[in-house]
């Protein structure tokens, strides 16, 4: 049994967003689906967690768009923006607010990371109003989704240092702009999935919108059961001779209910006179239960169970003020979260109805977070655009894990782990500066530096303290010359952010292996260099080439400790080299009308010595490339699309073990769509169209992986089989 995760922000390379549009009178329309897939315990194969991407074609723009609309609704604005009117979607009748983001031309929407200590470095590529949604817990297709689309009055597509320093170095950032009309707005959808087995996974969403004069008050409601079937073997031989040892059938059910309510509130006086409070409340129950055959190649056959029980409790409140100052504006952003988990997992082996032994472990842990952040921008000031601020957090984390072995007689043995009772707090806080100006109509320089400091302790098991201190500049130099090219070149030094969970130890019982914890643990450091190269092409299509190279310092990877365990740690320095490429073209003038086609590829080659053999090898989880594809066509009322996707197996070098994950085909999804009015959207499709399996192979070394040629090794496979889904999506207002 083992974790595994496919997704579309594979280890080692960047998230992305699948992008296809098609062309009709509203043309120059560009669809951004956000595919993703992921899984739960002991799943190879992952669940796919789709966004239909739709597209209008001909007919549909005539009958949507209307004659009032021009035949291109796009202009170019100040800055470098291009501009889209909301009547430029209405052919795709959007029920929400991602929807729109979705269908951008060229934009790839990148949700954010909730998980990175601090409010900077959390933030995605969206912006509200010129302004940073205030909510961190949520990402933004979440925040996005519960914007109707009625409110939506335009879309600005332009380069991240408009936006302020945390989106600096972006090639494109897109500001939501909403109405200021009052009135209300809501949008609804259900759906379900059909699992192997014939049951039925339901899902749900509710969100609403009042705007009052100048205040809009925001309300929703979601819910998952995200629960699927799925089966799969293992097959463990001894090496080199190949003869068998142990071979499993197993069968894992998985239950996810979660709920999601939130609530937001938004003022908007003019420029400068805005302020945000927001709230959100999020429970998870996450149960797995895994029945396993056990055939050993000696002894009795065994009846072995795996549980896994997870709760899961998360809640935020935060908002933010902004008032003129100097000139320019000043804002005040506060934010505090707090987290608990309560894990238990429990693992009995029986064979011919005796119990021979059990072990158990639960984790409980309780994360906060309070953030500060106060920060003062003002633009044309002797032809400078002009930010400085500072931002202070306090993090803390809290666990204790306890893990006991069971014998045949009911005798429980605590099992001591390497920091499994501990106590990490970290005190941080960053001081900025960041400038930017036009050199020529052509040419922009955005340039600044920022100042981190932060004292970190750990106590409880194992005793650690110390400072850190870092500066980071960056540079980026934008070049939009008349005509289809844009050319960015932008260079910075960046730190990576420790996670917390990496201090503490935790057993894995699906995978029969410790994960020691590492109080001395150091951020990873790199330069980064990319150069990022686009041209449109036939319209509204795109091609796109970035090519990067980072120069990484004490790459975070894994690394053995004194206790014989296996933890994260510090290797040497490393490398990433980076190529991607985008290519979205409109398929009407080859004879498919209404057509469009994408594709991307995304290859990211790292290396750093191993702390075994000494040779060079990739950072454990990267992904040496990605491909992934789409179709759609939209006929009227109807569409209709095929999407693929395929990435190359990843490795974790761990002290004695090989551990790779793949999948034994592409993923690929079919779906139809139907709407019977602008205002509903009905969708059908399937998930898993080839049927295909996730693998993972485990190569073991004895004593460790100094050892030329593995011991034993072992084959994983899971399916959850063609998935078939449907879903409903309603707006009103």
């Amino acid at each position: 049994m083992f974790l595994f995760v496919q997704r579309l922000s594979v280890p080692g390379q960047s998230g992305r967003a699948v992008a296809t549009a098609a062309e009709g009178d509203c043309r120059g329309v560009l669809l951004a689906g956000s595919i993703v897939q992921s899984a739960g315990q002991d799943s190879p194969t992952g669940k796919g967690q789709r966004m239909t991407m739709r597209v209008g074609r001909l007919a549909a723009a005539l009958l949507l768009c209307g004659s009032a609309v021009p035949a291109l609704a796009q202009a170019s604005g100040p800055g470098g923006r291009n501009i889209y009117e909301a009547a430029f979607f209405a052919q795709f009748a959007p029920s929400n607010a991602l929807q729109i983001i979705e269908r951008v031309p060229g934009f790839q929407l990148d949700e954010g990371d909730t998980e990175v200590r601090g409010f900077a470095q959390a933030a995605g590529n969206v912006v509200i109003n010129g302004q940073r949604p205030s909510s961190k817990t949520d990402t933004l297709d979440v925040v996005l989704s519960r914007i109707p689309a009625s409110r939506v009055v335009r879309i600005e597509v332009g380069p991240g240092e408009l936006y302020g320093s945390d989106y600096s170095g972006r090639p494109q950032v897109v500001n939501l702009v909403l109405s200021d009309a009052g009135g209300v707005a809501g949008t609804a959808m259900a759906g379900a999935r059909r699992g192997y087995d014939g049951e039925l996974y339901p899902e749900g969403s509710l969100s609403g919108l009042v705007r009052r004069g100048a205040s809009t008050f925001n309300a929703a409601v979601e819910f998952d059961t995200d629960a699927v079937t799925e089966e799969g073997s293992d097959t463990i031989t001894a090496r080199p001779s190949g003869e068998l040892i142990e071979f499993r059938r197993k069968i894992n059910e998985t239950d996810e209910p979660n709920l999601n309510l939130s609530a937001a509130w938004a003022y908007d006086g003019g420029v400068n006179r805005t302020a945000h409070l927001n709230g959100r409340y999020f429970i998870d129950w996450f149960s797995l239960t895994q029945a396993n055959a056990v055939f050993p190649a000696v002894g009795p056959m065994r009846n072995d169970v795996l549980t896994q029980r997870y709760d899961f409790e998360e809640y935020e409140i935060g908002g933010d003020v902004t008032r003129p100052f100097a000139g320019g504006g000043l804002k005040l952003v506060g934010l505090a979260t707090r987290r608990n988990r309560n894990n238990v997992d429990a693992q009995v082996n029986r064979a011919g109805g005796l119990t021979l032994g059990s072990s158990d472990q639960t984790l409980d842990d309780r994360r906060e977070e309070t953030v500060g952040r106060l920060v003062w921008t003002r633009g044309a000031w002797s032809g400078w655009n002009v930010e400085a601020g500072a931002e202070a957090a306090l993090n803390i984390l809290d666990s204790d894990v306890d893990l006991f072995v069971v014998d045949g007689a009911g005798v429980r043995t605590r099992i001591d782990l390497p920091v499994d009772q501990a106590k990490v707090k970290e005190t941080r806080a960053e001081f900025f500066v960041n400038g930017g100006r036009a050199l020529s109509p052509t040419l922009r320089l955005d340039t600044g530096v920022t100042f981190e400091t932060s004292r970190l302790t750990v106590t409880g098991d194992a005793s650690a303290e110390r400072e850190l201190q870092f500066w980071k500049p960056k540079g980026t130099l934008d070049w939009r010359p008349k005509g289809p090219w844009h050319v960015q070149l932008s260079l910075a030094r960046t730190v990576a952010q420790l996670q917390f969970e990496d201090f503490i130890s935790l057993a894995e019982l699906s995978n029969d292996r410790v994960n020691g914890g590492n109080a001395n643990l150091v951020p990873q450091r790199a330069w980064e260099a990319l150069v990022t190269a686009e041209r449109k092409i036939l319209g509204d299509g795109l091609v796109k080439i970035e090519a990067g190279y980072n120069r990484v310092s004490l790459v975070q990877d894994r690394i053995p400790t004194p206790e014989g365990f296996d933890a994260p740690g510090n290797l040497g320095d490393g490398e990433e080299r980076i190529l991607r490429g985008t290519l979205d073209i409109p398929l009407t003038k080859a004879g498919i009308k209404g057509g469009r086609f994408n594709a991307y590829l995304s290859i990211v080659d790292t290396s750093v010595e191993d702390p075994y053999t000494g040779r060079d090898r990739r950072f454990s989880g990267n992904s040496l490339w990605y491909f992934e594809s789409s179709f759609r066509q939209d006929l009227g009322k109807f569409a209709w699309g095929i999407e693929l996707e395929r990435g190359s197996p990843s490795t974790y070098f761990r002290r004695n073990e090989l551990d790779t994950n793949s999948n034994d085909r592409p993923y690929v999804e079919l779906f139809g769509e139907y709407r019977p009015s602008p205002l509903t959207t009905i969708t059908l499709g399937i998930e898993n169209l080839l049927n295909g399996r996730g693998i993972r192979k485990r190569s073991f070394f004895t004593p460790d992986r100094r050892t030329a040629e593995p011991s034993s090794f072992e084959y994983r496979e899971r399916n959850r089989h063609i998935m078939p889904f449907i879903t409903i999506k309603r707006n009103f207002g």
